[in-house]
């Protein structure tokens, strides 16, 4: 069934977006959706299935005129309660909700209205932006480079020198650029560390009338806002490697898909767009060669899992953003049913620097196995939250004490990564080096590269209650390891966090052992690690909660 809808989504493909049109119909129009399903030649339950699943169009948060921000580092930061009570005096109670998570970790105290994000002190001028909510108000951050020249963090050079490189590009073999991609051994940046050479290689390889390459902006992990700063202020590096990515395998087409709580990041990326198609760099014709690639930048509607590849592809044909088993892979049968590239967006802002240095050059940064820079950041509880590049194999605490000045208050553990990222405790910050290896040998993940300090002072029960309930809150439902598992154990940390009950050791680990073995994607079988990394290493803290 789902490829038969995928088929007929792709008859119109990219430029009459079913996704798309089913955002602008909503989730309570039926004459919309039966007009769209016939247009489409699909039944009526999957367009209007498909708008029911996201938390913008469907739901207790569906049409708020304010979202109150919940991720993980608003939580630990304790700034929302003040947040809810400031837009309560505002709105009606019915017409805030909550939204996770908007990217403004560094500050905290984020909401979202009429369209815009809000942060820090903001949340003190509420009178102003009431006013003028559509004026964007641009939060800011350091942002710099440590032990190696700045490269994602450098100043932009101008869309004419930047996509200069990209005429010589044009006049090899595509063979040319793939080679130096894998000769870089660059490794996904979106958690997974897949490399990114053997993915285009595959695609290339795959046989298909079409091909597309997907840029995955939806990676929402509360804590993490490195996908924001590219797509905000550094959109043509993401841009450029879309264009790498789509002359190597042979498309034509590409799709910039960002989350919907990232509204700056879309007007940036959609302008970055219309420059480079200006500049000749994109559209028909590049550069007068035969090679042509045109970009189409869409705005998701409010659901995390759409950070999974299978999902994203999913909603990107108006499907429920479902997780589908693999095999087969995205690049061999992925968007419309044609090959497909997915790289999440610092993947794809990597691949000017390799094409200009040399993919031997950059190689040589980093370790062995993890090749390059990352982009970290850190969250409120640093003394200078914000985003930094560094090599892959930089310790740890040089990113904490060198780069975060050291924390603003005292601090128990950091959650590295997103949800589904290690919770490492300080007595392990001197051990770990930021590299896919360091975090895996010690029962870590370094995910994303989001470092979000939690203080002594939050209980770590609460905690974990709010992993499992983002869990059970963003499963896409399809299997039943993560759709029950994460509920379940959500009722399990509540009742226990709230004294309603005790916590039976052998039954958690059972639950958490099952989402991790069984469940289909990194969604349901991610979130049982930071809750075992708590478990081992804060034992004494939890010890209360247990029968």
């Amino acid at each position: 069934m789902s490829r038969n809808v995928s088929m007929l989504s792709g008859r119109k493909g990219l430029r009459d977006n079913l996704f798309e049109r089913v955002v602008e119909a909503g989730a309570e129009s039926a004459d919309a959706h039966r007009a769209l399903a016939q247009e489409f030649l699909v039944g009526e339950a999957v367009t209007l299935g498909a708008a029911s699943f996201y938390d913008l169009l469907s739901g207790p948060n569906a049409g708020k005129k304010a979202l109150v921000c919940n991720g993980s580092a608003c939580l630990c930061a304790g700034t929302q309660p003040r947040v809810a009570e400031a837009l309560g005096r505002a709105f009606k109670p019915e017409d805030v909700g909550v939204i996770t998570c908007l990217g403004r970790c560094h500050e905290n105290a984020a909401f979202h209205i009429a369209g815009r994000n809000f942060s820090g002190r903001d949340v003190d001028n509420l009178a102003a932006i009431l006013a003028t909510p559509e004026v964007p108000r641009r939060d800011t951050y350091a942002v710099a480079a440590h032990g190696t020249p700045a490269v994602l963090t450098a100043a932009f050079p101008g869309v004419a020198a930047y996509y200069e490189p990209l005429r010589e590009i044009l006049q090899r073999p595509p063979e040319a650029a793939l080679d130096e991609v894998t000769r870089a051994r660059l490794r996904g940046r979106g958690g997974a560390g897949f490399p990114t050479g053997a993915k285009w290689a595959a695609a290339k390889a795959a046989p298909g009338a079409r091909k597309y390459i997907v840029c995955n902006g939806d990676e929402g992990d509360p804590g993490a806002y490195i996908d924001r700063y590219l797509l905000e202020q550094q959109p043509h590096r993401v841009l450029f490697g879309m264009l790498v990515a789509g002359w190597v395998v042979g498309a034509s087409e590409g799709v910039v898909y960002i989350r919907a709580e990232y509204p700056e990041a879309v007007e940036a990326t959609r302008a970055a767009v219309r420059e480079a198609e200006a500049a000749g760099a994109a559209g028909a014709r590049v550069f007068g060669t035969d090679f042509s690639f045109t970009f189409k930048v869409i705005a998701g509607a409010g659901a995390y899992i759409c950070g999974e590849e299978t999902a994203l592809i999913a909603s990107i044909e108006g499907r429920r953003p479902e997780v589908s088993a693999r095999p087969p892979y995205p690049t061999t049968q992925g968007l419309y049913g044609q090959p497909t590239v997915v790289n999440n967006v610092e993947t794809f802002a990597h691949v000017h620097q390799i094409l200009i240095a040399g993919g031997e050059a950059f190689a040589r940064i980093g370790t062995p196995q993890s090749t390059g820079a990352k982009l970290v950041c850190l969250n409120g509880v640093f003394n200078r939250p914000g985003l930094y590049e560094v090599p892959m194999g930089t310790p740890l605490t040089t990113v904490i004490d060198t780069l975060g000045g050291g924390f603003r208050v005292p601090v128990k553990a950091l959650h590295i990564g997103g949800p589904l990222g290690g919770l490492v405790p300080k007595s392990m910050f001197g051990s770990l080096t930021i590299d896919f290896e360091s975090f895996r040998e010690a029962g870590f993940l370094l995910g994303h590269g989001s470092i979000l300090g939690i203080p002594e002072s939050f209980p770590m029960i609460q905690y974990l209650e709010h992993l499992m309930e983002f869990c059970a809150a963003e499963s896409c439902g399809k299997c039943f390891p993560c759709r029950l598992g994460s509920t379940r154990g959500q009722e399990m940390l509540a009742a226990a966090a709230h004294g309603r009950a005790k916590l039976n050791r052998e039954l958690l680990n059972d639950l958490l052992d099952t989402m991790a073995l069984t469940s289909l994607c990194a969604h349901g079988s991610g979130v049982p690690l930071p809750i075992q990394n708590a478990l081992k290493h804060f034992e004494g803290e939890l010890r209360e909660y247990f029968e």
